[in-house]
């Protein structure tokens, strides 16, 4: 298996937000991988991890939804091939749950209930593909959160 130089520079700029609390660098970071890579044009797996990641350190909610959008439409064309040859220890279908999870968040916070609680089923109905691992849980913790949250407000 060869390094992928594009995921691995997606994770610095995951390291960047989530580890060092740096939003802005990281969103500048993802920028320039976004440009480097063609933008929606790119390999389908470097577009749906970049766009996923991106649209976590968006300010804006409707710019983190096209973000997370544009995450879901490029996993749609990802191959469990592509995937296991980045060294992506996930299966495409393991993509999905995060993904929904977040699209349906963005929903919530945009007030559109509808399509978050749609989101969230589909969400739920891919959790079969995730492991029982740290990621694993922490995805199917924050469905739990998304579900309670979605039902206080009905």
């Amino acid at each position: 298996m060869t390094t992928d130089s594009t995921m691995t520079r997606i994770g610095q700029g995951v390291e960047l937000h989530h580890h060092q609390g740096q939003r802005e660098a990281a969103r500048d970071l993802f920028a320039q991988i976004w440009d480097d890579i063609g933008g929606e044009q790119g390999d389908p797996l470097h577009v749906c991890v970049l766009a996923h990641s991106m649209a976590d350190v968006q300010d804006d909610v409707h710019q983190e939804l096209m973000w997370d959008l544009r995450a879901l439409a490029a996993a749609d064309l990802v191959t469990d091939e592509q995937v296991a040859q980045a060294g992506v220890p996930l299966s495409v279908a393991g993509l999905y749950p995060s993904l929904h999870l977040n699209l349906s968040e963005c929903y919530r916070k945009l007030g559109d209930l509808s399509r978050a609680r749609e989101h969230l089923q589909q969400a739920r109905a891919g959790i079969g593909a995730l492991g029982d691992d740290e990621y694993g849980q922490l995805i199917k913790g924050g469905l739990e959160r998304l579900a309670e949250q979605l039902d206080d407000v009905t």
